[in-house]
């Protein structure tokens, strides 16, 4: 019977042959079987004979067998394999060494830091009944300083109950916006993953990013998103929920919600609607209202406690309602235009949209994109359940199942209708007579690049 290549490759090996044919037969081992064959021959080579990169390779596999030993012997003092190293001491229970190597190689290359690693060796300590050195290796359970003012620690504690959920969602979730995902990515990702980076150039992860557009744009969608790639806490508020006729309650319910924020970090707070909060101060305020705002502006400031590892979004459809204090350095300094969708957005919106719905194959996706320039996310997402609703209505009429095809597209395009124009328009008198500082000047490219 012809030996496989694989087979071959392995005959040579067990024979003493050269060891940097490990990486060729890691390459042709398809199943686990052979992976755990490969590596009680990889067991006798010489690590320092390998490549970095089989080194590397080889310690995934050994770790992914179970062989903690040996992934640490492949992976020892690569610092490219610096995932693996770790790994492979936290599960053979060595977690000072674990810690030590990890601090030494982010002090010495900050590119290099993984936030889950010491998120796994704090969850490994604690499983084995062990404290930690309390050095903080990234932003993982920082505590914070008492406030000056303390909050009773029930009010904290509503808070989180009231708004607080674990992130689910991440990029792959939101269709299309490529451009706002590559910013959010710079500005607020990129900061929470390599805090050591950061700090390293004295820039500090965190502080307030305003997202704005046309309603149903994808605002809240891209917050929560924002969370779970961030992998944080996300707090979602509703300002309605903060509004209160009584004097005094809006400012508790914002400082009892911003500590929250910042006894367990990282941790993304959401305020939608944020120009209800942060509206214009005016002679016509009232003192109440000046409060809130104020209120909210020495929350963002941070003047009594760290908001290091919070980071605060806000969404809103009127940014120009919106306080000009509330967009200085340091506050909601960063404002992300999110525009209705492009073609290609919108075509992996209506992907997401119809998946697990039954299609038929008459639908023409390109002529529906065709027809929905200027439709918003919520519009696509109304338009597939209108199209669905005509197709139950026909599978209750024929007796069975009728998928959703190209007809049942043509009568929800007649209800359906875009309903970003309102606001484009509106948003085009400001770019044109309130667009002072080039505030509005993303508005303004996307009005004339799709003449609008």
């Amino acid at each position: 019977m012809t030996e496989t290549p694989f087979e071959s490759l392995m005959t040579i090996l067990r024979a003493g042959g050269d060891a940097r044919l490990l990486g060729p037969a890691l390459d042709l081992a398809a199943d686990a079987d052979a992976r755990h064959a490969l590596l009680a021959v990889a067991a006798d080579a010489d690590p320092d004979a390998l490549d970095a990169s089989v080194r590397q390779r080889l310690a995934v596999a050994a770790l992914g067998a179970g062989d903690a030993a040996l992934a640490h012997r492949f992976a020892a003092g690569i610092d490219a394999a610096l995932a693996e190293e770790v790994r492979a001491l936290i599960a053979l229970a060595r977690f000072d060494a674990a810690e030590a190597r990890y601090h030494a190689v982010v002090a010495a290359n900050p590119a290099l830091e993984i936030p889950e690693l010491p998120v796994e060796l704090a969850a490994a300590r604690a499983a084995a009944g062990e404290a930690g050195s309390g050095k903080i290796l990234a932003f993982n359970r920082s505590g914070r300083a008492a406030p000056q003012e303390a909050l009773a620690d029930a009010e904290v504690e509503g808070a989180r109950q009231a708004y607080a959920e674990a992130p689910t969602l991440g990029f792959a979730d939101v269709g299309g916006h490529d451009e706002v995902k590559k910013q959010i990515h710079r500005r607020i990702i990129a900061p929470f993953q390599k805090p050591a980076l950061f700090a390293r150039f004295r820039r500090k992860a965190g502080g307030g990013v305003l997202l704005y557009g046309p309603p149903g744009c994808g605002k809240t969608l891209l917050a929560r998103a924002t969370a779970g790639e961030c992998r944080a806490r996300f707090i979602n508020v509703p300002v309605t929920d903060v509004l209160d006729k009584y004097v005094g309650e809006p400012e508790r319910k914002l400082a009892a919600i911003f500590e929250d924020a910042r006894r367990d970090t990282p941790a993304v707070l959401f305020f939608d609607e944020i120009e209800a909060l942060a509206a214009k101060r005016g002679h016509q305020s009232s003192q109440h209202e000046i409060g809130v705002v104020s209120t909210f502006l020495a929350e963002l400031d941070g003047f009594a406690q760290n908001n290091q590892g919070v980071l605060i979004l806000a969404a809103t459809n009127m940014p120009w309602a919106v306080d000009a204090a509330f967009r200085r350095s340091g506050r909601f300094d960063r404002m992300l235009f999110v525009p209705p969708p492009d073609r290609a957005a919108r075509r992996e919106i209506l992907r997401l949209q119809l998946a697990g719905r039954p299609v038929a194959d008459d639908l023409d996706l390109d002529r529906v994109l065709a027809e929905t320039s200027g439709f918003s996310g919520a519009d696509l997402q109304n338009l597939v359940d209108t199209a669905a609703d005509f197709a139950i209505e026909d599978s209750i009429a024929d007796g069975g199942e009728c998928p959703i095809g190209r007809d049942h597209f043509a009568e929800a395009l007649g209800e359906v209708k875009a309903t970003t124009a309102e606001w484009l328009t509106t948003a085009r008198n400001f770019t044109k007579y309130g667009n002072s500082g080039g505030q509005y000047d993303e508005v303004a490219a996307f009005l004339k690049k799709h003449g609008r």
